[in-house]
């Protein structure tokens, strides 16, 4: 299933960081750090599989090279506890490829970041989750300050204060989530993110925060905070709270759902309408805690009263749906037929050929499929549907049927 997860946090010399570092991490890549005199060396890191420096206008051509770019932010702040760069991490759909997943990135970040005028150092990873399946995510680090037009030789200028607003990180978290659901929709994958809390989805479990690898870490290995000294005993004591309250809250979801299955069923369908066995037992390992409670969380969704099953896809895997969801099916199904039997809405021979001229004088000449297409969904009757693969020239179609408001409709 599709997860939603969109991260924010400043990388600053305060909690001693390097942004050269920070970003030869998450490149995989050696770069020396000029300030320090030091190489940050992670070339040998797996799962990188794409790394793009994304410039805004203005911004000079020789920051395109990670390691120039990093060590001038570096040089330019001088202050001993300066914020160096701003990170945004968010979870990639792993229903999609990994061209799909790099092309959405791209855009969200080319979207939001650069074309606001920051300077995005762009990394997607599609690393392994522990069952096998697909971990894609993406990090970017981005550049804090304007970029500042002086002669020959443009550089930083001011912070922009505007890019620390709240609700800017809000904006980043909403759009990330329609984008991503917009694409979703797209390549005709049944998959959606919610940006919205728990609460405001109406879903009636505990949201789990991200313990992280370094938890993961302590927790497997099973370290003992008495081999490490000094700070090393409160940080590892921290590691192991935080792991303790995820392990909590688990076992608080997961009792829940063994008294109600219904939550667990309602938590699915909001991200896709049918769903397999191996994804609700995914479902039931992240709500419950230990074997004995994983086993009872997915006989409670398993043996749930609104659980339908619809038979094997096309792999051969058995799938599911809710009898909340095969209703609405039906009323959006009835809704579509009352539409599809009226018209009310034709559009005027005339507005469509200026639309049509119009898309010419801008350089898009629509094919005789998006000609036929247009035809379609302008011939007066009110619902009109349009199939075609991605890359076909659906929205491309679609910007020259909306054109014509502004024509005349």
């Amino acid at each position: 299933m599709a997860i939603y997860h969109l991260h924010v946090k400043v990388i600053g010399r305060k909690a001693g960081s390097s942004a050269v570092a920070s970003a030869a991490y998450r490149s995989a890549s050696r770069m020396r750090d000029e300030r320090i005199d030091r190489v940050q060396d992670f070339s040998a890191k797996r799962g990188v599989v794409h790394s793009k420096v994304l410039l805004p206008q203005n911004a000079p051509e020789a920051w395109s090279d990670r390691e120039r770019l990093w060590n001038d932010v570096e040089a330019f702040e001088v202050r001993k506890d300066a914020q160096l760069a701003r990170e945004v991490e968010f979870a990639i759909p792993r229903e999609m490829s990994k061209a799909q997943g790099i092309e959405l990135a791209r855009d969200f970040a080319q979207a939001e970041f650069v074309d606001q005028g920051m300077i995005a150092d762009l990394n997607v990873h599609w690393d392994q989750a522990e069952d096998g399946t697909p971990k894609p995510h993406a990090h970017v680090m981005l550049t804090m300050r304007q970029i500042e037009v002086n002669g020959d030789e443009n550089g930083f200028g001011r912070k922009v204060r505007e890019w620390n607003a709240t609700q800017m990180v809000e904006r980043w978290r909403e759009r990330w989530a329609e984008l991503a659901n917009e694409r979703l929709a797209e390549l005709d994958i049944d998959a959606r993110i919610d940006h919205r809390s728990l609460e405001a989805q109406g879903i009636g479990l505990e949201p789990q925060s991200q313990i992280g690898a370094p938890v993961q870490r302590i927790e497997t290995r099973r370290v003992e905070t008495r081999r490490v000294k000094g700070e090393g005993i409160e940080a590892a004591a921290t590691v192991a709270d935080r792991a303790e309250m995820h392990r909590q809250i688990a076992r608080d979801n997961g009792q829940r759902i063994i008294a109600d299955p219904s939550l667990a069923l309602d938590a699915i369908t909001h991200q896709q309408s049918t769903f397999t066995r191996r994804e609700m037992a995914r479902f039931a390992h992240r709500h419950s805690d230990g074997i004995d409670q994983f086993n009872a969380v997915t006989r409670a969704i398993g043996n749930g009263p609104d659980l339908v099953e619809l038979g094997r896809d096309r792999r051969g895997e058995d799938r599911f749906t809710t009898r909340d969801m095969i209703e609405a099916e039906q009323r959006l199904h009835r809704a579509a037929e009352n539409m599809a039997g009226a018209e009310r809405h034709e559009v005027d021979d005339r507005y469509t050929v200026a639309a049509l001229a119009h898309a010419e004088q801008r350089g898009l000449l629509l094919s005789d499929e998006q000609a036929d297409a247009l035809a379609h969904i302008t011939d007066g009757r009110d619902l009109g549907i349009v199939v075609g693969h991605a890359g076909t020239g659906k929205s491309a179609m679609l910007g020259v049927a909306r054109g014509m408001g502004g024509i005349g409709l």
